[in-house]
């Protein structure tokens, strides 16, 4: 068995590597992604008062700080047993939807452009985000002009872009202003119509990446996320629905607060990123995707005209559930949209200006349970507390964790179309990285991890020797 490992995968947020098994005749047998970060945050917080997780928990990673924020705030909301005003849950979603603009425009423009723009096979000194600037000036102020926009709305509601504080247990702690409010819908014709032209862009060059869409984690999965009641697209406040891999709607209108019903999570030996999966088909058969892909996977509807438009476009690619990790690009657009007009829908209500925008109470309840929709995904915060308030045990599960599973798979499958022998190269790395990078794994958030980001791939042989390797930052 000939093994090539890669580390560090490159244009992640995260440490990891990932290596690949060779047999005899020099053929992939075998791939693993391994996440090589310490696991922290769920130990250090015990014995902290509840009502500071919030503000520690936004802590765990500089790009996903709301997402941690939201989810830790409704498990202190559950802990305390109050019913946030609804001026304060649309301020929090308004909050999210700036999150997801900001999240989306990373992962497509920075990370993943320089792939679609100038090549899987280009040069690395050039396929980067500087590449695009000089090469895709127009592009690139797209995704420029849209991350700037969700990072200016968060800075404006929740004080700064980076470890905010503002949501709090039982609502927020400042209202919107008018001036705030008024600011943000006078850019917000502006975001539509970049989000648009960046659609129509995209759309017309699908066809150029058909060797990635057949084999960048295509292959049968449930899906899993919020939906509304009827349905809908979801990502602050719904129930849980599970699909299979037709479509088909396996569970649905599940309680978040149930999600130990439907998810076990596995311990693997190779990463210190536990693998979830469905109860109900076992271990690993019960492999789910969460994120951009499978929300647009579950839904029956968007919510928003535009938006709606677009999705029932996109499904038209394929008349079961869509498969192919590689189109999390264009759902990351859809969604883009959608929360641009999901934030115009929210602002224009005049009872946003409310300040009737937290509620207060002590600790009612000795476990709580908050679940959103990060931009990569279903995220999950479970908290435990004494008599005291004081926490005796977390339980975080973030989307990168759910999507662990479907990460590997789509490792072997790439690397089993793209690595001939026993050596690699830069082509046959940037692919197997690629593929990675359609999930948008944050792994600070998955393991709770400090430190650098390097990702290694490794080429190991039939007798366990390293034949080849490559090491980037």
């Amino acid at each position: 068995m000939k093994t090539i490992t890669i580390e560090p995968v490159t244009r992640i947020e995260g440490h990891a590597k990932i290596t690949i098994q060779l047999n005899e005749t020099g053929t992939v047998e075998d791939a693993q992604f391994h996440v090589t970060e310490f696991r922290g945050f769920e130990k250090f917080c015990q014995g902290r008062p509840f009502y500071e997780m919030p503000s520690l928990m936004a802590r765990i990673c500089g790009i996903c700080p709301v997402s941690h924020l939201l989810a830790s705030a409704k498990a202190c909301d559950s802990l305390m047993s109050v019913r946030v005003p609804k001026t304060a849950e649309n301020l929090r979603r308004i909050l999210n939807f700036a999150q997801i603009v900001q999240s989306h425009a990373l992962s497509f423009f920075y990370l993943s452009s320089p792939d679609l723009l100038l090549g899987m096979d280009a040069d690395p000194t050039e396929r980067n985000v500087i590449g695009v600037i000089k090469k895709h000036p127009e592009m690139a102020r797209s995704g420029i002009k849209l991350r700037q926009f969700g990072q200016q709305i968060i800075e404006e509601l929740a004080g700064k872009r980076i470890h905010p504080s503002w949501v709090v247990p039982g609502g927020v702690n400042k209202p919107i202003s008018l001036e705030t409010r008024n600011g943000i819908l006078k850019r917000i014709p502006d975001a539509l119509k970049t989000i648009h032209a960046t659609l129509d862009w995209y759309k017309t060059t699908l066809d150029n990446y058909r060797d990635q869409i057949r084999v960048f984690a295509n292959f049968p999965t449930l899906f899993m996320g919020l939906v509304t009641p009827d349905g809908g697209l979801e990502h602050y406040h719904g129930r849980l629905r599970v699909v299979g891999e037709t479509g088909n709607i396996i569970e649905d209108q599940i309680d978040p607060v149930r999600y130990r019903d439907y998810i076990e999570e596995a311990v693997l030996p190779y990463s210190y990123l536990k693998a979830p999966y469905f109860k109900q088909r076992g271990y690993p058969q019960g492999i789910y995707r969460v994120g951009p892909l499978a929300r647009l996977n579950i839904i029956d509807h968007v919510g928003t005209t535009k938006a709606n438009e677009e999705w029932a476009e996109y499904r038209a690619l394929r008349r079961q559930a869509i498969l192919s990790n590689f189109h999390n690009h264009y759902a990351r657009l859809i969604e883009i949209l959608y929360s641009i007009e999901r934030m115009q829908q929210l602002l224009e209500d005049d009872n946003i200006l409310d300040t009737h925008i937290r509620s207060y109470a002590g600790s009612n309840n000795l476990e709580g349970i908050g679940v959103i929709e990060a931009p990569r995904g279903t995220l999950i915060h479970d908290y435990q507390i004494d008599e005291n308030g004081l926490i005796t045990a977390a339980n975080l599960i973030v989307a990168t964790s759910h999507n662990n599973l479907a990460m590997n798979r789509g490792v072997l499958q790439v690397a089993k179309q793209f690595i001939k022998g026993e050596h690699l190269t830069e082509g046959m790395q940037n692919r197997v990285e690629a593929v990675i990078r359609t999930f948008d794994p944050c792994l600070s958030c998955s393991t709770h991890a400090q430190g650098q980001m390097p990702l290694d791939i490794q080429l190991i042989n039939s007798q366990g020797q390293i034949v080849d390797r490559i090491t980037s930052n």
